[in-house]
């Protein structure tokens, strides 16, 4: 559930301005380095609090020695959640910033990788003819056979010859 920023103030004290700064206007204006350690840091203190709960129900349970002026485990959870939810806003900022380097990056390697293309030789043969030059007639495969024009008058009249033979 979400806190607002006069209850994290009350919950947290002294200790609010490592929080303020996760906040919208001041988390903007960080970096990546300095959004980085901030995160860092809640990470730090959100761990160190998961730790004294952890412990503090531990020593109710009987496992292990009670602490001496252990605070209660209800607000130590609730300034647990302010510092979670702080370290959310931090890198939910890192992603964005990340992101964006990330996409400059990319489009740096591919506007590189496009001009070594256009750089390049074909190194491929021409495709030939196109279509832009209109239709070739292929030569014909078959074997041609040039025939004299007397033997086929000669076949001819040989046929006629031996058909009247029969007609008589």
């Amino acid at each position: 559930m979400a806190t607002n920023i006069a209850a994290e103030r009350r919950l947290l004290g002294d200790d609010f301005a490592v929080v303020a700064q996760s906040h919208y206007p001041a988390l903007t204006a960080l970096d990546a380095t300095e959004a980085l350690a901030l995160a860092r840091s809640l990470r730090e203190q959100r761990n160190r609090l998961r730790g004294m709960a952890h412990a503090n129900r531990r020593a109710r349970r009987g496992k292990a020695e009670p602490r001496a002026a252990a605070p209660s485990d209800a607000a130590m959870m609730r300034r647990k959640q302010v510092y979670a939810a702080a370290l959310k806003r931090v890198n939910a900022r890192l992603d964005t910033l990340h992101g964006q380097a990330r996409r400059a990056w990319h489009a740096a390697a591919l506007h590189g990788a496009l001009a070594r293309k256009n750089a390049a030789k074909a190194h491929h043969p021409t495709g030939g003819d196109s279509a832009s030059l209109g239709m070739h007639a292929k030569p014909s495969r078959k074997r041609i056979v040039r025939t004299d024009p007397r033997e086929i008058g000669r076949v001819s009249q040989f046929v006629k010859n031996a058909q009247a033979k029969r007609d008589r």
